[in-house]
């Protein structure tokens, strides 16, 4: 048999699985969510084991939902369960009964398990042994965790420069763990450290860094039940982040009036029914957005000058009847040039590339202009464009012209996609580290770290692909199918000497691989763990700076599964055996862990001490408290120029999205029960006018292509479906469409690729 090609491992299955259409949902929950979770546990487990679980769920001393990043109440938890559908689906994956191991792998070639779809690899099960595949061979093979370590450390330290090695962290790795990951990966001697965060939410953090001085959030989840106005853009809470449909419902019974700006119609911000609410047996229900705007892909920029613009001309004819002045002069920098600028923007323009009209947008401008407490939301579809950092930086300009942060229910709320993202930032999984951390380690471990910047994400896989880098080590993930142009990321992972994937279940990552490749199996979320006998716990950082624990308490699945901090310490001390640091003692109990965070970090005085607190403890936040960039505890109005994107004749701007039965790349179901789409992936949804434009119908085979920088990638056999989005704005999910991603298109000063930005050709198949 011939070797596969890179489009042959890399995609995801093109086989069609049967579409069935119904008409989209315009509420989020209720007794659907109820009855979808308790089959997704009973897909997976014995019933009693799910419930077992799940009455942990994001419980005080209970286990972190391995999903979304959304924090838990301060206060009392729902007894009846603290968990959204899509966190049932989370631990049903994770906690499942299916496991395969050397007998697996044995009868199943690599080439073979490549032409399963991402949610048939998925589902085979827990990984319960660490597997090789040895140069040349088509099977992974079982081999011992020492020869495993070996193995690596003979490849780590046989490079010319640490930096030919790259170390990807994904979103659920603990705070105990990325802190010793990146203290390893330093010691080694590099900062190439890229995760996920490259991917989602670096915009924001840069974006937010250079206005307020914080990458990060200002509010807390009390802000929203005292907020007067919520703006959720780009962001779909009822299928990415559920339990936030519960604050906006509480919000929304407060008084608070919601707008919404997403291309898409999405049941989660149009109505939701609490599933443990008696009164949703009887279809009751809590409407969400009083003013919904579907904007055009890319317009949110255009959007937000329009408003800023309209608030400012209005209190122009009534100086300081809609903008905090006094707020602006005070706590501010750049006001008066950003006034100036923004009073001579050509509204009309913006207007239209909005893809809005002047009165919807008039008509939210008045519920602004009457306000100061005010929250705005976001997630991808704000920071997967061009000039998404521009955009978020307008954001924080409308905030400020307000007043609206620093102050209670109001204030600035990324939304984070995966439940630890925040808290390995935290912990240092960056690769342009600030001077305090690398001054912290050296003072505390003495050996100097390396100062330069390594590479993030797009640069690694570039790196990878020009042969500049030839070991690459994932904790968690699945990065090949997260991350952009797809056979291109394929050919760099191909390009290596070797890698590693630290992971609970196969996925399509362990299929495309370096001339040597290991998949190293470890103790997910839910698994209790034991050293001598003593039950140990981790941290996590929610998308609101609130650090907390997280126990597992399931028996583990094998006993040849290692946590991921004794991983790291055993890779450590078999890559660096005259190392600094004390790696047996951060296995003997993660207390000693915390104890060394405490003395990096800060912010984690008493780390060991307040962490046990039930509901954990809130991190600094300057921006909370109104005050701001370091130098002058003053935010700045930043000045961006919007940039007109012609649309090519033929072409349309795509975005990638999630199904209601999947988080990040992880497939649950083949349902997106929301959008009235059943047992089909491969879809593009289309405006019913560009169909007829374009000669479709509902349910036609369609190519989509991708031309940029003179190279077609394609993506082969997509199921038209009729939907309500903008003009010339098409929509498909990820990681199918992923290849169509070009690597050399990413946002202006993040680097994150535009994934919502990308401009295809339909073309019949």
């Amino acid at each position: 048999m011939s070797k596969p090609t890179n489009k042959d491992k890399s995609t995801t299955s093109e086989k069609l699985t049967g579409l069935k259409l119904k008409k989209p949902l315009e509420v989020a929950g209720g007794v659907k969510a109820v009855l979808s979770s308790m089959q997704h546990v009973r897909n997976e487990m014995p019933l009693p084991k799910g419930l077992k679980i799940l009455n942990q769920l994001n419980q005080k001393h209970g286990v972190d939902c391995p999903g979304c990043a959304w924090p838990d109440p301060d206060d009392e938890r729902s007894k009846l369960g603290e968990y959204c559908e899509n966190g049932v689906k989370a631990i049903a994956e994770e906690a499942t009964s299916k496991r395969i191991g050397a007998y697996f792998f044995a009868n199943n070639k690599v080439e073979d398990l490549a032409t399963l779809s991402d949610y048939e690899i998925g589902k085979k099960g827990r990984i319960a042994q660490p597997m090789y595949l040895p140069e040349g061979a088509n099977k992974y093979e079982a081999i011992s965790w020492d020869a495993a370590f070996k193995l690596i450390a003979k490849h780590l330290n046989g490079l010319d420069d640490p930096n030919e090695a790259i170390f990807y962290t994904s979103g659920r790795t603990s705070n105990e763990t990325a802190f010793l990951y990146q203290l390893f990966v330093r010691e080694y001697g590099t900062n190439n450290l890229p995760d996920c965060s490259n991917m989602c939410h670096e915009s924001s953090g840069v974006a937010l860094s250079q206005t307020v001085g914080i990458g990060k959030g200002s509010v807390t989840l009390d802000d929203f039940y005292e907020a007067e106005v919520i703006m959720v853009m780009g962001q779909n809470p009822g299928t990415n982040h559920p339990r936030m449909l519960t604050a906006l419902q509480k919000a929304k019974r407060n008084g608070a009036r919601i707008i919404t700006v997403n291309p898409i119609k999405e049941a989660g911000l149009l109505s939701f029914q609490h599933p443990q609410e008696a009164s949703v047996l009887l279809g009751n229900k809590t409407k969400l957005s009083d003013h919904y705007l579907q904007v055009r892909l890319n317009g949110d920029l255009a959007l937000l000058q329009a408003i800023n613009h309209l608030l400012v001309t209005q209190d122009d004819e009534d100086p300081g009847s809609v903008l905090d002045h006094s707020f602006i002069q005070d706590r501010t920098i750049g006001g008066d040039d950003y006034l100036e600028h923004i009073r001579q923007v050509d509204v009309d323009a913006l207007v239209a590339a909005s893809g809005l009209t002047l009165a919807q947008i008039q008509t939210v401008v008045q519920i602004l202009a009457k306000h100061s407490k005010i929250i705005i939301c976001w997630a991808m579809g704000l920071t997967q464009h061009y000039n998404a950092v521009a955009t978020i930086k307008e954001v924080v300009n409308l905030l400020l012209l307000k007043g609206s942060i620093g102050k209670k229910g109001a204030g600035t709320c990324p939304v984070r996609g995966h439940s630890n993202v925040q808290g390995d930032r935290t912990m240092g999984i960056v690769e342009k580290p600030k001077p305090a951390l690398l001054e912290a380690i050296e003072r505390n471990f003495n050996f100097k770290p390396p100062s330069a910047h390594g590479y993030d994400t797009v640069n690694s896989i570039k790196a990878m692909y020009e042969g500049k880098a030839k070991v690459f080590f994932a904790m968690g993930g699945n990065f090949l199918s997260a991350t952009p142009d797809t056979l291109y990321t394929a050919k760099a992972m191909e390009q290596c000497d070797l890698t590693v994937h630290v992971s609970t279940k196969l996925n399509r990552s362990h299929l495309v691989h370096g001339k040597e490749a290991l998949i190293l199996p470890c103790l997910a979320r839910t698994d209790k763990d034991e050293i001598n006998g003593e039950a140990q716990f981790m941290t996590v950082e929610n998308s609101m700076g609130i650090v907390h624990t997280t126990r597992g308490s399931l028996p583990p699945i094998s006993d040849q599964l290692l946590s991921e901090p004794a991983i790291v310490c055993r890779l450590a001390k078999a890559t660096l055996p005259d190392s600094k640091v004390d790696w047996d003692k951060y296995q003997q109990n993660y207390d000693h862990i915390r104890d060394s965070i405490e003395a990096c970090i800060a912010g984690f005085s008493s780390y060991n001490e307040r962490v046990r607190q039930p509901s954990g403890f809130y991190l600094p936040n300057p921006a909370r408290s109104g005050t701001f960039m370091k130098d002058t505890n003053k935010a700045i109005f930043t000045i961006s120029q919007h940039e007109t994107q012609p649309l090519p004749a033929g072409t349309y701007r795509m975005m990638t999205i999630r199904s209601h039965d999947q988080f990040n790349t992880t497939i649950y179901g083949l349902d997106d029960r929301y959008r009235g789409i059943y047992n089909e992936r491969r879809i593009l949804l289309m405006h019913p006018d560009d169909m007829q434009e374009a000669g479709l119908r509902n349910r036609d085979l369609v190519n989509l292509h991708n031309d940029s920088g003179g190279t077609t990638r394609t993506a082969p056999k997509f199921l038209v479906v009729a939907y309500d989005i903008p003009r010339r704005c098409i929509a498909t999910y990820f990681p199918e469409a992923n290849v169509l991603i070009p690597i050399s298109e990413t946002a202006k000063w993040s680097n994150t690729p535009t994934s919502k930005s990308v401009v295809v050709r339909v073309e019949k198949h």
